[in-house]
């Protein structure tokens, strides 16, 4: 009798264990769908076509191989209008009888708009399928380029994943910062301070490990990590991951099956961040997303 119920006890426990892994495994792959829901956005990373960087003084915009952002397309005006940078803001200037649009309004020929300034002013502008916005990257400034039909869109079919399992869910601790900021580097080669929240010690395989955390004032905390699959089976440039922040003990954790690939993966026209020499781990965490592209 007691063997029987044992047996019984058992299967229960078991089949209790099924059904939490079941529901664990669901709210991964709703994590990733919305993931993949969001890179096709018109504001994702599947649409780019194009990242221009400015000069001082007229910009000429279009299809024609003399101008200074040059998109090649034919389908694209061969002169579509040009970018005065003046160093503090970016003034747009129609260049053809084609209309564009300015934050949703028309705009016209005989104006000239401003489309950028250091007080945070950044206006969307469309043609067709085509839109783009100035974006600042410490010292340079450019144009983001989106083709909202581009092929990259278009041809995308999702991105291979380990498979979810609940080791890589890992209770892990997060220690307070000695300093203010981390020093990032990104793959244009600028290196930029990032809020520092501080370093999350973790435990695997009876090993500790230890990732520097960047604060970017959202509901989570973000890291960017390398691993022994960077280069291999996952994106050589590393990857990312959202923590939960941690409670007033510092306790929180890290789940290395929602790890994701940077934008860099997916466009050349993308300016990621790169793993500080302290995020590269020493071990292969073979969880999250697989490698995607070849940028």
């Amino acid at each position: 009798m007691k063997k029987i119920v044992f047996i019984l006890i058992t299967f229960v426990l078991m089949q209790f264990a099924k059904a939490q892994d079941n529901t664990y495994k669901k709210s991964v792959d709703a994590w990733h769908q919305m993931r993949i829901a969001y890179l096709k956005k018109t504001d994702g990373w599947l649409n780019l076509e194009g990242l221009f960087w400015l000069h001082k003084g007229k910009n000429t915009f279009g299809s024609q191989k003399n101008v200074d952002c040059y998109y090649n397309n034919a389908k694209f005006p061969a002169l579509l209008g040009s970018f005065i940078y003046n160093g503090d803001s970016v003034l747009w200037e129609n260049g053809t009888t084609n209309t564009i649009e300015i934050d949703k309004v028309k705009s016209s020929l005989s104006q000239s708009y401003k489309v950028f300034d250091e007080n945070g002013k950044v206006s969307l502008m469309d043609w067709e399928q085509f839109s783009w916005v100035v974006i600042k990257r410490e010292d340079k400034v450019g144009i983001r380029f989106r083709n909202l039909k581009a092929k990259t869109l278009l041809d995308f079919k999702g991105i291979a994943r380990f498979p979810i399992h609940k080791k890589w869910h890992i209770k892990a601790k997060l220690v307070q910062p000695v300093q203010d900021f981390l020093m990032i580097t990104n793959v244009l080669g600028q290196t930029v301070p990032s809020k520092n929240a501080g370093k999350l010690i973790f435990e695997k395989d009876g090993q500790t490990f230890s990732l520097d955390v960047i604060d970017e004032n959202g509901p989570t905390l973000f890291i960017v990590f390398a691993d022994i699959t960077s280069g291999k089976s996952t994106y050589g440039a590393g990857r990312f991951i959202d923590i939960p922040r941690p409670d007033k003990d510092g306790n929180t954790s890290i789940d290395f099956n929602n790890a994701y690939n940077p934008p860099c993966a997916f466009t050349a026209f993308a300016t990621c961040p790169l793993p500080p020499k302290q995020n590269r781990l020493s071990i292969a965490i073979e969880a999250g997303e697989k490698n995607y592209g070849h940028h």
